[in-house]
């Protein structure tokens, strides 16, 4: 058996499958079905051990430029795939009036806290799990995947009951008007009932970027994308349910993509998710929180600072409102090549810390950096010299077009700052250094924004609601700055 074995692992093409039935043909009756099975079983995980030292070997001595493209093109993909589920609701929506786009907006901080909870379990279980396959401690890795699987998938059942209970209460607080709480309840009511797959999608996407396989992870996010175009339309206009359909149809399109992302568990390189993997012991939890924390801060004070940023858009009217929410998710669009990007750096980023190769750490974070930076350069100038044709083409309104032309050009003046801050954040909380990767993450959409949203309209008026994000990003960017110097030093001494 063991001559079998070594055969099929060493082969480099066909399936595991095909290999094993053509040489259980060639020794006839000579294998029992338990020594068949088995044979199966032992050839498949040693193809699956192989494949992810070639993980390994890749992602720590391969050329920098090389390891990092492989690694962001299919996040930057689905990155982008992921913020068309938001801009896709905001188009069809936006073809109804002016009081759904809103909606959608309102309800956006609602779907940033259930990706939170998500990220919150797949980042920090995926650093976890990157560190550990850098390592070369395999078992740990296993386990920690299907604990925070199981974990997520709990808490995204309780954000659905939670939500539905509260649900009225919670759409007037999120910013909605008399005019607007109708569509806001219709829309939040449905997208609340795929929570439990969206958190898990978060995580299983994650996962498996973080042992170095971006474009499994890619095409489960891109199916449900992909569908969602399609579904939205049907139901909104040709089924005729308004902004009802809308959230149908991308809650479905959601649960498809789950169900792609969990079968793409089950190939040969990747980490499965079995109930037997699952763990209560203390330190994947303590694992998680600590690698997680600055995601959820990140996203989780990103839904707060937008739902803040509704009600002081709310007291100029509604279509303030729809300008703002429009200019959140066109900007989430460029923002997400840039999320792409760093998450591809990440599993660079974790196994070369875990192996110790902090130089070549450090020359991929600023290959990162400067990647970032001069997309956003090539990006943003268009963006901002026609602004207001981007705006208008989403909703035909003059008052809406005013208002989110003037703080999309705020936004895309400052984004490139945005690049530096992203990568910082990434390479901090990749390696495990929690406490300034939560403050950092913190600092976009909490430190400094938060009191800028307060001050800045009672000062400039509507202007100040348009330009504070951009003031809050020149702030984190001196922040950002400064902790990576810290950053940098203390690995230049450890090694």
């Amino acid at each position: 058996m063991a001559e079998l074995v070594d055969a099929l692992v060493s082969g480099t093409s066909g399936s595991n499958l095909v290999q094993v039935r053509v040489l259980f043909r060639a020794q006839g009756k000579k294998n029992h079905l338990k020594e068949r099975q088995m044979v199966l079983f032992f050839v498949i995980e040693r193809r699956r051990n192989q494949q992810m030292k070639d993980n390994h070997i890749f992602l720590t001595s391969a050329p920098i430029p090389k390891v990092i493209l492989t690694m962001s093109v299919p996040t930057v993909i689905s990155m982008l795939v992921t913020s068309l589920y938001n801009f896709v609701d905001m188009y069809y929506v936006g073809l109804l009036n002016t009081q759904a786009t809103a909606a959608v907006g309102i309800v956006f901080p609602v779907m940033s806290v259930i990706q939170a909870v998500g990220f919150f379990f797949g980042q920090g279980s995926g650093t976890y799990i990157s560190r550990k396959l850098g390592a070369k401690e395999k078992e740990a890795a296993k386990a920690m995947s299907s604990t925070a699987f199981f974990a997520a998938f709990t808490m995204g059942i309780i954000i659905t009951i939670v939500g539905l209970i509260l649900l009225r209460p919670m759409s007037v607080w999120l910013g909605s008007t008399e005019s607007i709480l109708p569509y806001t309840e219709q829309y939040l009511g449905v997208i609340l009932l795929g929570a439990p797959f969206m958190t898990c999608t978060m995580v299983l996407n994650n996962q498996i970027r973080f042992q170095g396989n971006a474009k499994d992870a890619m095409y489960g996010i891109m199916t449900g994308a992909v569908l969602n175009v399609v579904l939205v339309p049907i139901f909104t206009f040709t089924l005729g349910m308004g902004i009802l359909g809308t959230a149908i149809g991308t809650v479905i399109s959601q649960v498809v993509g789950f169900g792609v992302l969990v079968r793409m568990t089950y190939r040969g390189h990747n980490i499965k998710i079995t109930p037997n993997e699952f763990r209560w012991e203390r330190h994947y939890y303590v694992e998680i929180i600590k690698g997680g924390t600055p995601s959820l801060t990140r996203q989780g004070l990103a839904s707060v600072s937008t739902v803040m940023l509704n009600v002081a858009s709310g007291q100029f009217g509604d279509a303030a409102i729809a300008g703002m929410s429009i200019v959140s998710r066109m900007s989430f669009v460029v923002f997400a090549t840039i999320l792409g990007i760093g998450q591809g750096f990440q599993p660079f980023c974790g196994f070369n810390y875990g192996a110790g190769l902090y130089e070549r750490l450090k020359r991929g974070y600023w290959f990162s950096v400067v990647l970032c930076i001069g997309f956003l350069l090539s990006i943003c100038v268009p963006l901002y010299v026609y602004a207001e044709e981007i705006v208008y083409m989403v909703r035909e309104d003059l008052e809406v077009m005013a208002v989110g032309a003037a703080a999309f050009r705020w936004q895309m003046a400052t984004y490139p700052l945005a690049a530096f801050i992203t990568i910082s954040n990434m390479t901090l909380q990749t390696s495990g250094h929690s406490l300034q990767a939560n403050i950092l993450a913190s600092s976009r959409n909490g430190i400094f924004f938060i009191p800028l949203i307060i001050i800045l309209p009672i000062v400039f008026g509507l202007r100040g609601v348009e330009m504070c994000q951009a003031v809050a990003d020149v702030f984190s960017f001196g922040l950002a700055t400064w902790l990576m110097t810290g950053y940098f030093m203390k690995i230049k001494k450890t090694s």
